[in-house]
């Protein structure tokens, strides 16, 4: 598809979210078309009184002078009404595609978030959207106030004077050419810009969100010359912009302009006594050369809004159109109740080349808890991104209480199904609202749950207790206190099903002996699936399973596991013999 068909065809989806204010949009255009119409009167009552009134002041010609300036009092007013009404129209239709932008987002697999920088979709959503609101408020009710002026600039022409009319009209289709040639050059230059943007975004997340690593690994050098790069091709894309834009737009128009005057006035000089052109109608002339122009070039001027904001709205519509979701669930009305699980010959490969999990199978029972070990890489965390449905695997069956996991709507596996990481997130607000995660359960329901893990002890001595301000990803808590409020917000949900994904593994010895008597009471009753760093954290789950390389290679309690003296005793050594150390 050329770009010429890709922008028409964003163009039109634009317009498309007009349809909801049509009455506002209606409104907007009728207080623009009676701007362009006050604005075409003028002229023609200033020409009458320059040919009439001018020589011979009397009551009339005080009247005449009184509505003049009283027309150019009801075009400021009318205008400023229109572009009230546009304004609101714009930011209307930027919060709807925000809010389908953000809503498909929120839908989108974790396949899309591996590929996909933050930095850039904050970009899409914010930066480029804005730049959307931009055609709607300026451009597009530039763009019809031009056809309006320019349809009633010339009708009123036309009523003047045939002859100079058509002197003026010669210039129209040079305005035409340097439009169509401006288009065609900036539109590679303007998407590069936008693009480079969203790449300064990226690197600027990346950073802020990595500033601790960043330090202390003393990278701030390297992170600096590559977000000079960045900034600096951005800038040299931004100025070849500029330079399309100082060459095409006012400077050409402005020429144009001039020699429109200067044809005009050259008629008028030889001509316009021999065939009456009157003083009063070259005053009109003049006035309406100025008309005819000057919104052609504000329109020009604004091509290249038009043009990022084509460009812009291409990459909003591609989030919104994005289709990698998470898998499909078939909502068949199953139900968990006990949290069996069970795994048969799973397959699975993130990017549809190398298995991660190589036919996996195991099961676990109401109450239980499993373990899975193994060395970095070797598929752990893969079998709980299959089980919580991130990602679709291959082949195999999950089953979930004797049914297919598939056949679960999203909902019940997410209210049944409890998953703590290993790096607790937390939003910004209060502990209460973290530990409720916004649903809707009374203070004694909070406090029980935070009572149950044992994390009210340390929200006790805080000021504001439960309603303690939770600062961005709760830094101001140690890791400790931020895993204890994860196991809250998980015991608050009471799931069926408990996933811990090394829970224990950044906190240090003093806390674990907290956390791990909270991980005790949290497991009693419920199926659980652990990934452990520590093995001394799991000894005393049914069954040990040690992966490699996506397959497992032994299985079997803490104490078979150790008498079989291969992978896991030779793990369980080497942490013994460091501990020891």
């Amino acid at each position: 598809m050329s770009n010429n068909d890709q922008q028409w065809r964003v163009f039109k989806r634009l317009l498309s979210y007009l349809k909801p204010y049509k009455w506002l949009t209606f409104f907007a255009l009728a207080f623009l078309l009676l701007t362009t119409v006050v604005k075409s009167i003028i002229p023609l009552v200033a020409s009458h009184f320059i040919d009439h009134y001018l020589t011979n002041i009397n009551q009339t010609a005080l009247m005449i002078l009184l509505g003049y300036y009283g027309l150019y009092l009801l075009q400021t007013i009318i205008q400023y009404v229109g572009n009230l009404l546009f304004a609101r129209v714009s930011y209307s239709i930027v919060r709807d595609i925000r809010r389908d932008a953000f809503a498909n987002m929120e839908k989108l697999g974790m396949s899309y978030f591996d590929r996909t920088p933050a930095g850039s979709i904050v970009s899409r959503i914010t930066n480029d959207t804005e730049t959307i609101s931009d055609m709607f408020s300026g451009l597009l009710s530039s763009f019809i106030s031009a056809i309006f002026i320019f349809v009633t600039t010339l009708y009123a022409m036309l009523l003047l004077d045939v002859r100079l009319t058509g002197l003026v009209a010669i210039f129209l289709p040079f305005i035409f050419i340097l439009v169509n040639l401006y288009r065609k050059k900036s539109v590679h230059v303007i998407s590069r810009t936008r693009a480079l943007l969203s790449d300064i975004n990226s690197k600027l997340s990346e950073s802020i969100e990595g500033i601790r690593i960043v330090q202390a690994f003393n990278q701030q050098k390297r992170l600096k010359e590559e977000f000079d790069k960045i900034n600096a091709e951005h800038v040299e894309f931004a100025n070849r912009s500029m330079a399309l834009d100082s060459l095409f737009l006012r400077p050409a128009m402005s020429l144009l302009k001039l020699l429109a005057y200067a044809v005009l006035m050259a008629y008028f000089g030889f001509r316009g006594l021999d065939i009456g052109i009157s003083a009063g109608v070259m005053y009109a002339f003049i006035q309406y050369i100025n008309r005819l122009f000057d919104p052609l070039i504000e329109v020009t001027q604004n091509f290249s809004t038009l043009q990022t904001s084509m460009v812009s709205a291409g990459r909003v519509f591609d989030l919104i159109d994005e289709r990698g979701y998470e898998p499909h669930q078939e909502n068949s009305g199953a139900k968990v109740v006990d949290g069996n699980i069970e795994f048969k010959d799973v397959s699975f490969s993130y990017d549809g080349k190398h298995q991660i999990l190589d036919k996996i199978s195991f099961k676990v029972n109401k109450g239980e808890t499993i373990a899975f070990v193994g060395h970095t890489g070797s598929g752990k965390s893969s079998i709980i991104n299959v089980f919580m449905r991130f990602y679709e695997f291959a082949s195999g069956q999950v089953l979930l209480d004797g049914v297919d996991i598939r056949q679960y709507a999203q909902q019940e596996l997410r209210d049944n199904v409890g998953l703590v990481l290993q790096d607790p997130f937390l939003y910004h607000g209060t502990i209460k609202s973290n530990i409720a995660m916004y649903q809707d359960l009374s203070d004694e329901e909070i406090k029980a749950a935070a009572e149950f893990v044992d994390a009210d002890q340390f929200i006790q001595k805080l000021p504001d207790k439960y309603d303690q301000a939770v600062s961005e990803r709760g830094s101001s808590f140690s890791t400790g206190q931020r895993q204890l409020l994860a196991f809250a917000r998980t015991v608050a949900s009471q799931p069926k099903v408990l996933i811990l994904d090394e829970a224990t593994a950044n906190i240090d010895s003093e806390t674990e002996s907290i956390v791990q008597n909270s991980l005790a009471k949290m497991r009693q009753g419920r199926t659980t699936i652990a990934i452990a760093h520590r093995l001394s954290t799991i000894q005393d789950a049914n069954c040990i399973y040690v992966l490699d390389k996506g397959r497992i290679i032994e299985s079997g309690s803490h104490e078979e596991l150790l008498a079989l003296k291969g992978t896991y005793y030779k793990m369980y050594q080497l942490q013994a013999g460091s501990m020891g150390e």
